[in-house]
Formats: structure tokens, C-alpha cells, sequence
């Protein structure tokens, strides 16, 4: 991208550009005639090279992929828009399985990230199926930002031809639940779209809710002039089938290898974890993830059975599961952390009126959780009233785990690896442990984990294995990039790579230390740069690499060069970006406005990713 608001085209010479379209052609084009003088003027002065890439772009910008000739357009009335905003790829992987239903039934889809939405892709759209979920405080995806900014200003388009319906993925033990979900819902209703269905809702186990879903969508769409669809037999059971692991039929992999990443001294435990994917056919791209299935130590379901007075045998339902209670709380629950929402819940259910003025006042709230779980509560406030199977209904269901992948399968087949930072602390006079991290902190090498694979299509190494990489990483957030390396090795990839890491201690939590310096000594790592925040008065934080080497991350990025951002999503990454608007600024002379347009653009071209969490 260019380093100032305006490129500058060189000059061809009069032979260097053919006649691209004749007169005939220019009179038929969109354009008035001034605008249509000013497109010819451009074009005339761009190379071949230059066309080429103007034409990938303008294709690009239209979420279209360039074809030797249109598309046939589909049937008035059965045309649709999938429009999904996602922050972990839960809400485009759905988006794809809708987009493959619709077209088995006939029906033509377009599956659009709403990173690459535009005025005119609304404007356009007839009927409309809205997926996007919620994180933080109530906010839509990262990438789906800009456009929620375009439909609540002053630029929004009306929207009366558009027929739309909204499926929004959230946490109900978060306050804001679907909050993002439920303000498109309520904005494209404001624009005059006309609501097919109210918002539908869904929990963290979303898989049945979902599929309910969009099997409405594909009634919805069915009419007497549509195409029936065609009937094929079911598949033959086959030893060639690859098995479809998920978080409710995971894949149960052996532990190849447990190892304390930090050393000692360190404040902070991290566990290099090895597993073996043997007999699986999983295979993962560099950036994806591994889900794993968790489940409550036995120690604390039966403490909290204890406090409870409830038998664990007791019958229970929990969403889908019918069960008992002990079941429910190892396998179904979450238990280990207390969320403002289950609080509020839990207090008007069992009449505590003290609880509730807890629950009813944010700030004594957010003091109150932290630190606490569901055993400290029911000590607390004893469950008055409340029976097994009427409190199992207000716990919030347990959720996956998802930790980034380290590893390449390039370099280890059969393989996967993860970097695992140990969420371990005392608090009212308890030690206590991360569900999944703890646990795996105390396996041995003749253990398993049940898991799956989360596809993450939004943090991809460049496409060509020339371009240049800068990784920002804090902590765990260097995961990935182990990944990103062996990968680029195995692959023989030729371009250059820089490494930004940021952790507490040199000394203590330099982590993979030894093989990053492998890779500087053989020059696949192009440079590291480090930052250690305690091992000096002042903290320094990678935000502050960053703009110490500006201007040369800088010409990296006007080199073409991808950029990737991985950890913290409170602090880090919102400290980094800022960061890279300065640098934008002060070393790309743009202003504020220009400097957040720069970075939405390598949103768009995919130059700039984001993993955090």
C-alpha cells in the first residue's frame, strides 16, 4: 500500500498502453462523461503490471473473484446474502455450511465477510442472513467494526428491499449477551429491511440452535418456482471416510510430551504441550487453533456438592443433556469461574436480597467476581429454595478451550503442539486452577486430551512465500509464530520474517528462546526484537519496539510486508494499535483519519490479522 494518501503513477509512454476499451465502450461505461475522461486519463497512464493488479483489487474490494464472463443471475427471489462477522471463525464456518444447504436446494448464496461489506453489497442485497457474534463488552467482531460504523452513521443506507433475519452467537454468563446480534437486528429494522424473524439467540453451545436455524433459512427460501433439489443417496460407510471430530466427538490425543516452558523463579507457569494426531486424518494450516474439551476436577465437583447439600445422583437436565447432577457439573457446567450473569440469576432465583443489591450495582459487582467462584458463592449464599435440577438450569454451560496451535505439520506430521500458560492463584485461602490448564499442568505422557479442531481462515500465512512477515506477540501470543516459521522452513519459504516478543523476565519467560535464536543464526528469522517489562524500573512493552523501529516497520509494510497481532485483547493489541497509527503518522505523514483508513485497508487486503483473546 502506499506510504502517502496518494499514490503516485509513474508516466507511460505512449506505446507502453494499448487501447483497453473503444469509444463505442467508453460511451456504455457507468460513468458521466467527466468521470468517464478521468477513469480513460488513469488507465492510459498504468502498465500492464499496474492494470493487473488494479483489476485483482477492484475484485477483491467487490468480494468477487475475476471471471472470464458474469454469472448468470439467479432467480428473482431466491438471491441471498450471507453476511457473517466472526472473531474465532465460529460464525463463518456456519456461514459456509448455510451458503452449502442453500445451494444443494437450489438456492444462489453469497457468503460475505463483513470486513469486505460495502454501502453498495446492502443496497444490492434482496434477502439477507446475518451471522455475528459478541465479545468484550458487548461489541461486534473486530472485522466487523467499520460496517457496524457505517450502518449507525449519517451514511447508512435504507434498506426497504431487504428482507433479512439474524442469528447472533454470544456468552449468556456475559452481561452483554448477543448484545452485537441484537443492535444489527434492531438497526437494519431502523433502516427499513423488513425482519423475516425475531433475533435468534444462541448460548456458547450454539451447534442445535443454529442448525435449527438455518433450516428455516432453507424453508424460508423454498417456493413453488424454485428449484426442487435433487435427492442422493446416503454415502457408503468407508475406511477412506475422515472422520469429522467436534467439540460433542473429539478426538481423544495422546500426550507425546508435557514440558515447563518457563524456568524457575518465573511468576507465570507455561507448558509446552505435545500430542500426537496419529489415526485422526486432522490436518491444520498454520494460525488455526486446537479445541479442547474440558471437564471440573472430581476435588471440585464434590466440594461443591458438599456446600450445596445436593446428591450427586440426582436427576437433572442441562440444556440437551439429561443427566445427573454429578455428570452435569463435571462435564456440562462451568463452575470454576463466576460471571455477573449467573449472579444476577442465581440471586433472584434463590431470593437474596443482599446478592441482588451485589448484582445491581456494577462496580461492587465487578469487585465481587473477581477471584470468587460458583463454590464461594453457594458458601456465601446458600441455595434457599432451590432444588438440584432447578439451580443445574442456571449454571452457564462449559465451553470449549481453544489454544492457539504452535506447530507445523510440514515439520512434524501426525503431530500438534501447544504453548499453554497455567492460570493458577490463591484466593480466599484456596489455591486455585484453570479448568483446562490446570489439569494439563499435573498430566503425565500416558494421558490423553479430547480434541477437535477450530479453523482460524482470519490468521493465514501470505499466500506467497515471498512476502514479508512481522509477528507481534505477548506472553502465549508467540504461539502461532512458532508455527509460522517451521512452517516458512519446511516450505523452504523466501520471505523475510521479523519477530516483536514481549514477555515479564529475560531471565524467567523467554519462551522457545533457543529456537528463535536457531532461526536468527540461520537467517530465516530476519530480526527479533524483545521487550521485558520488569527487568528494568521502567516498563517497556512490544508497543514500544514498535515505535522505537517505526521507520523500519515502516518500509516493511510499503514492501508488502503482512503483519499479525496475537494475545491480549484488553491491553495489547488496542496498545499496539495505537502504536501503528503513530507510525502511520509520523513516519507515513498521514493524519489521524488517513492513519485508521491505512489500517482498515490491510484489514481488507488481509495484510493485517488479529488472534486475540
Amino acid at each position: 500500500m502506499s506510504s502517502s494518501a496518494t499514490a503516485r503513477l509513474p508516466q507511460a509512454g505512449p506505446g507502453d498502453c494499448p487501447a483497453l476499451v473503444d469509444a463505442a465502450g467508453w460511451q456504455a461505461a457507468p460513468f458521466d462523461a467527466a468521470l468517464a475522461g478521468d477513469v480513460r486519463a488513469l488507465v492510459a497512464r498504468l502498465s500492464p503490471a499496474q492494470r493487473a493488479w488494479l483489476s485483482g483489487y477492484l475484485a477483491g474490494s467487490l468480494g468477487t473473484a475475476v471471471s472470464a464472463a458474469p454469472a448468470a443471475p439467479a432467480a428473482a427471489g431466491h438471491a441471498v446474502t450471507i453476511l457473517y462477522g466472526t472473531q474465532s471463525g465460529n460464525c463463518e464456518g456456519l456461514a459456509k455450511r448455510l451458503a452449502a444447504r442453500l445451494a444443494a436446494a437450489g438456492h444462489a448464496a453469497r457468503v460475505l465477510d463483513m470486513l469486505d461489506c460495502r454501502k453498495a453489497d446492502l443496497e444490492q442485497a434482496a434477502r439477507l442472513l446475518v451471522i455475528v457474534s459478541t465479545h468484550g463488552d458487548g461489541d461486534p467482531p473486530e472485522r466487523a467494526a467499520p460496517l457496524f460504523e457505517l450502518l449507525a452513521g449519517r451514511k447508512a443506507p435504507r434498506l426497504p428491499h431487504v428482507q433479512y433475519a439474524v442469528l447472533a452467537l454470544g456468552d449468556r454468563s456475559y452481561e452483554h449477551f448477543c448484545a452485537a446480534g441484537r443492535t444489527i437486528d434492531a438497526r437494519l429494522e431502523q433502516l427499513g429491511a423488513q425482519r423475516l424473524r425475531p433475533c435468534e439467540e444462541c448460548d456458547v453451545d450454539f451447534d442445535a440452535p443454529a442448525a435449527a436455524w438455518m433450516d428455516w433459512a432453507c424453508t424460508q427460501l423454498a417456493s413453488p418456482g424454485a428449484p426442487a433439489p435433487v435427492a442422493t443417496p446416503a454415502p457408503q460407510a468407508s475406511a477412506n471416510v475422515v472422520q469429522a471430530w467436534t467439540r460433542r466427538h473429539p478426538f481423544h490425543a495422546p500426550v507425546l510430551a508435557n514440558l515447563d516452558l518457563t524456568v524457575r523463579g518465573s511468576t507465570r507457569q507455561v507448558r509446552h504441550v505435545e500430542l500426537s494426531l496419529e489415526g485422526s486424518n486432522i490436518q491444520y494450516e498454520p494460525g488455526d487453533a486446537l479445541g479442547i474439551v474440558p471437564r471440573n476436577a472430581d476435588v471440585a465437583v464434590e466440594a461443591l456438592l458438599a456446600a450445596l447439600r445436593f446428591v450427586g445422583a440426582a436427576a437433572v437436565q442441562v440444556g440437551e443433556h439429561e443427566t445427573d447432577l454429578y455428570t452435569a457439573l463435571a462435564q456440562h457446567c462451568e463452575i470454576g469461574t463466576l460471571t455477573a450473569a449467573f449472579v444476577k440469576r442465581y440471586a433472584e432465583a434463590g431470593n437474596h436480597a443482599a446478592l441482588a443489591g451485589i448484582a445491581g450495582d456494577k462496580e461492587k459487582l465487578t469487585r465481587y467476581l473477581w477471584g470468587r467462584d460458583v463454590l464461594d458463592m453457594v458458601t456465601e449464599y446458600p441455595p434457599a429454595g432451590l432444588d438440584a435440577a432447578s439451580f443445574a438450569r442456571l449454571l452457564s454451560p462449559l465451553a470449549p478451550r481453544l489454544y492457539s496451535i504452535s506447530s507445523s505439520q510440514a515439520a512434524h506430521p501426525d503431530e500438534v503442539h501447544l504453548t499453554v500458560g497455567v492460570v493458577a492463584y490463591e484466593a480466599r485461602q484456596r489455591a486455585r486452577l484453570g479448568t483446562v490448564s490446570g489439569a494439563i499442568a499435573a498430566m503425565g505422557e500416558d494421558t490423553s486430551l479430547p480434541v477437535y479442531l477450530h479453523r482460524n481462515e482470519g490468521f493465514r500465512l501470505p499466500a506467497d512465500p515471498a512476502t514479508p512477515i512481522v509477528m507481534i506477540g505477548a506472553g502465549t501470543g508467540v504461539a502461532p509464530y512458532r508455527g509460522f516459521l517451521a512452517e516458512r522452513e519446511a516450505r523452504a519459504a523466501t520471505g523475510r520474517n521479523w519477530l516483536v516478543f514481549g514477555n515479564r523476565s529475560f531471565e524467567h519467560d523467554f519462551l522457545y528462546q533457543s529456537e528463535w535464536l536457531a532461526w536468527r543464526r540461520s537467517g530465516l528469522l530476519t530480526r527479533i526484537d524483545v521487550a521485558f517489562s520488569r527487568d528494568q524500573p521502567e516498563k517497556v512493552y512490544v508497543q514500544h519496539r514498535l515505535r522505537e523501529h517505526g521507520a523500519e516497520l515502516w518500509r516493511w509494510l510499503r514492501d508488502g510486508a503482512h503483519l499479525y497481532v496475537c494475545g491480549d485483547a484488553a491491553r495489547m493489541a488496542p496498545d499496539v494499535e495505537r502504536a501503528l497509527l503513530d507510525i502511520a503518522m509520523t513516519h507515513g505523514g498521514l493524519d489521524e483519519e488517513a492513519a485508521r483508513e491505512h489500517l482498515r485497508q490491510l484489514q481488507r487486503e488481509r495484510r493485517y490479522q488479529k488472534d486475540v483473546y
